[in-house]
């Protein structure tokens, strides 16, 4: 389970197996989405699986989220979402008031989004073969062509942008399956995030150099994943990171880091140091980006790292997470 969490023992599933076995030029960023050229424009492309349990959770369910996920990862590889085509494995057995339920939820999802569902296909297995019902997703964008995105673009003296508090989704999730006596009056933050990125995209398009959605393995994975892939260090200011109340107690409880938990509509960025001021102020603009915070400094030393730095001015390494302390998040 731990191989599909997203943290370290996903990284050396993609980068020892995988990757290697289908090596190609698109491939090698092992970005969120692949981008080639198309005539005179930049496509994106991103495919996705989506396992969550239970199906519905406070906030959202499997049907919206599989849509939200597909359209982040292109918005935050500088895409503009076009389509998407949806697969659907169901268990035999699945009430068709429960599959009926999670299609209005794409067909919702996808019509706030303004993107077509173009396409996909539907397979039944035998009752025991999956858990009621899983989704497949492809989607395809195109590429701001003002964007030049990537680890390989950051600098030394570059800020990060977080959109809003963090591990709403992971804690939601960990609630709606009622295994622990907990309770707490939380959401799962599912949106797309494409709102936010255009406003900031257009607000300073020459500032963006970098840009990920914290999903599985939350922020302290995602820019881990920059920190090694830039060579630099993520200096992360964390009272300056959005945490809700409820998702502190909870992780204070259960003993989880909120760096290591899930999100399904925050987006991180790193803007250059001269535009992070116009850059906040543009996401912040747009509903649901009100709590966005710059939360990190890009720094030399020490180099491949994060370095957390606590309200006391104290400082602790940061690691990518390791096992899988919440399976089946999305």
């Amino acid at each position: 389970m731990a191989h599909g969490a997203g943290g370290k023992a996903s990284r050396r599933l993609v980068e020892g197996l995988i990757a290697p076995l289908f090596a190609n030029e698109t491939l090698a960023p092992l970005a969120d989405a692949a981008i080639f050229p198309v005539a005179a424009c930049r496509i994106a492309t991103t495919a996705d699986a989506f396992v969550v349990k239970p199906l519905r959770f406070a906030g959202g369910s499997i049907g919206e989220l599989c849509i939200n996920g597909t359209l982040n990862d292109l918005a935050v590889s500088g895409a503009c979402p076009r389509t998407i085509m949806v697969s659907l494995i169901l268990e035999a057995g699945l009430e068709t008031a429960t599959l009926r339920a999670e299609l209005e939820a794409m067909a919702a999802a996808a019509a706030r989004a303004g993107v077509a569902i173009a396409g996909g296909d539907t397979k039944v297995v035998e009752h025991g073969a999956c858990d009621r019902m899983f989704v497949t997703t492809f989607g395809v964008g195109v590429v701001d062509e003002r964007l030049r995105l990537g680890a390989q673009h950051v600098r030394k003296g570059d800020r990060v942008l977080l959109s809003g508090p963090i591990g709403d989704h992971g804690i939601t999730i960990l609630l709606a399956r009622g295994e622990l006596e907990l309770e707490a009056d939380l959401r799962s933050d599912t949106r797309s995030v494409w709102p936010m990125v255009r406003a900031l995209l257009d607000a300073v398009p020459d500032g963006v150099r970098w840009m990920r959605d914290p999903t599985r393995g939350g922020v302290a994975t995602a820019l881990n994943e920059l920190a090694r892939d830039a060579g630099c260090a993520i200096a992360l200011h964390e009272d300056a990171i959005p945490l809700r109340s409820e998702v502190r107690g909870a992780c204070e409880i259960l003993g989880l880091d909120p760096l290591h938990i899930a999100n399904e509509g925050q987006f991180l960025a790193v803007v250059a140091e001269r535009d992070a001021q116009r850059a906040l102020e543009a996401v912040r603009a747009v509903a649901g980006g009100e709590d966005a915070a710059l939360v990190g400094t890009v720094q030399s030393e020490p180099a491949r790292a994060v370095v957390g730095i606590t309200g006391y001015g104290g400082t602790r390494m940061i690691d990518m997470l390791v096992g899988d302390p919440l399976p089946r998040i999305c």
